[in-house]
């Protein structure tokens, strides 16, 4: 590994490109991989089989779970905390800061945002701090996304809103009498009280 990384835990268990950047203190799972021209920050935490692109910044503090996949051109900032298996698309942004300014400082005022297990954001999305996106949601491409996102949440537009439910394997679910199954894998999930949970298949 180049002298650059020598500061990474794990150094022989994981890839990173030559011009990869990562600071001191990371801690960077097995079998995890860091393409062309990203930075990893101090204290960022990695999980196993993570794959992150090109042009990916992730900030001091932040805590990626097991095989998060990160697109080309993602900023995740200090605050943000995804799950497993969470996919973040090309360009999508994070922010965490509500009001902005150049010329005061609000590093204590970082608001916290989740992503949790399964949940994937599309390309160019853009996610408002302090809010939660749900297990296994799905955030299409250029959304602006407000408000807390419920696990199996289909949401799109500017400002987003839910238009449906989408399975464990990203298909959309047709409800009859609260019941739907996955086009792909057959499984079943509820629709109770505006909330989807997975079933049990007879």
């Amino acid at each position: 590994m180049a002298e650059k990384q020598k500061w990474a835990i794990n150094m022989e268990t994981y890839f990173a490109h030559k011009t990869a950047v990562i600071d001191e203190g990371c801690e960077i799972g097995i079998g995890t991989k860091i393409w062309h021209f990203s930075h990893i920050m101090p204290n960022s935490k990695i999980g196993k089989n993570c794959n992150i692109g090109q042009n990916v910044v992730i900030s001091p503090n932040v805590v990626l779970g097991k095989n998060v996949k990160v697109q080309n051109n993602v900023s995740i900032y200090t605050g943000v905390i995804c799950e497993d298996d969470v996919f973040l698309g090309p360009s999508m942004v994070f922010t965490n800061v509500i009001n902005p300014r150049s010329a005061i400082v609000r590093k204590d005022e970082y608001k916290p945002t989740f992503v949790r297990k399964g949940a994937s954001i599309g390309a160019n999305a853009t996610i408002i701090c302090g809010n939660e996106i749900g297990e296994y949601a799905l955030i299409g491409a250029g959304a602006v996304v407000t408000k807390e996102v419920l696990p199996y949440a289909l949401v799109v537009g500017n400002p987003s809103k839910q238009i449906g439910w989408v399975s464990e394997y990203g298909h959309r679910l047709n409800f009859e009498n609260n019941i739907a199954f996955c086009s792909e894998s057959g499984e079943k999930y509820l629709l109770e009280d505006n909330h989807v949970k997975r079933g049990q298949n007879e």
